[in-house]
């Protein structure tokens, strides 16, 4: 025990005991700072250090923004917000790619470098080659009792609405003499309409213009965006009434007829029809005579 004892109280002298920190001048070894202090003062100084860093980086940590910079951590709002940004980039990556294609649809009319798809002359989309050949196309019972009922139900309807079955009805931009056809087979994807200089020339239905101008091949120019990608151009204009960005109407007076352009072999119009990227036929939509 009294071993035990004696080591006690040397530890209680080492850690109570007081020693002098001083400061000399290295030159003259004058007294610049004096401090005494005992071992037990240091380790209590050590430890509340300790304990207020450990504090402030916890506070940091969990109260402010500082703790988004910290690696491997990452804050609710970050994510969400990370996931926002991800989202509208998705959706300007898509919309980019749209105008890209669409001004590469307008870049094709201007230097003429034209494509042809085929396309159904009761729809302007792309038709499907399927053979209905194999397909049972008579009407079963149950069809049959319905088409009865219904007949029954309609023949003294007299109110009943009627409503439009096309989508888009187009417009003849002028009346005249077809000069040149639409033919894939010798490459002129438009109609050439033979008519008196400074013919009216009309919108086909209602939409924007989104290129109104002089090309040194085609004179004036202008092409109307319509509804459902729709793009109808007019070439070898007089004059033209519109300008970019104006919204025209149906039949609305967009330009006059003329000859300009070194591809221009008389007063007519040039028109063609476009819808997704590819020509189509526009007498299979527009009656020009």
């Amino acid at each position: 025990m009294s071993a035990k004892r004696l080591k006690r109280q040397r530890l209680k002298k080492q850690l109570f005991t007081k020693n002098r920190l001083v400061i000399l001048n290295e030159e003259s070894f004058e007294e610049i700072f004096s401090l005494k202090l005992n071992l037990m003062n240091v380790f209590v100084v050590v430890t509340i250090s300790a304990i207020l860093i450990i504090s402030i980086t916890t506070y940091i940590i969990a109260f402010t923004p500082l703790r988004e910079f910290i690696p491997g951590y990452a804050s609710n709002k970050l994510k969400k917000d990370a996931t926002i940004l991800a989202v509208k980039s998705d959706s300007l990556a898509l919309e980019v790619k749209k105008n890209e294609l669409y001004i590469q649809s307008i870049k094709k009319i201007l230097t003429g470098d034209l494509e042809y798809a085929k396309f159904n002359k009761d729809s302007i989309l792309n038709p499907e080659n399927t053979d209905i050949s194999k397909d049972n196309l008579n009407p079963s019972e149950e069809e049959l009792k319905l088409r009865e009922q219904v007949a029954l139900e309609d023949k003294y309807n007299l109110f009943e609405k009627a409503q439009s079955k096309v989508n888009l009805v187009l417009f003849p931009p002028v009346r005249g003499h077809i000069t040149e056809k639409y033919s894939a087979k010798n490459k002129h994807f438009a109609i050439d309409v033979a008519v008196p200089k400074d013919t009216p020339i009309k919108s086909v239905a209602n939409g924007t213009v989104v290129f109104a101008d002089w090309t040194p091949s085609t004179g004036n120019v202008i092409i109307i965006k319509h509804r459902d990608a729709i793009l109808s151009v007019y070439k070898h204009a007089a004059t033209l009434t519109k300008t970019q960005g104006d919204v025209v109407r149906t039949g609305e007076v967009i330009g006059l007829a003329g000859s300009t352009g070194k591809e221009s072999t008389g007063i007519h119009l040039h028109f063609e029809l476009w819808k997704d990227g590819f020509t189509i036929d526009p007498t299979q939509f527009i009656d020009f005579e």
